[in-house]
């Protein structure tokens, strides 16, 4: 199974800035909302080539991990 990672970096200024790696069509979104909450809404949004495949099933799975654990 390939690694899925989600990384997040807030700037001095307070600007968030998340990219996906590994995760494809609409689960991105949704696991950036399930950590960012609302915030999400607020941010704009740059698609990549992952974003338009299709997912596998057994994709919904993806492992969580807090920095420094």
């Amino acid at each position: 199974m390939a690694e899925k990672r989600i990384s997040i970096t807030i700037d001095e200024s307070g600007k968030i800035t998340a990219k996906t790696d590994g995760i494809k069509g609409e689960m991105c979104l949704i696991e950036l909302e399930e950590i960012l909450g609302e915030e999400i809404s607020a941010m704009s949004v740059k698609k990549t080539d992952e974003y338009y495949q299709r997912i596998n099933p057994g994709q919904k799975n993806i492992q969580k991990q807090g920095v420094g654990k």
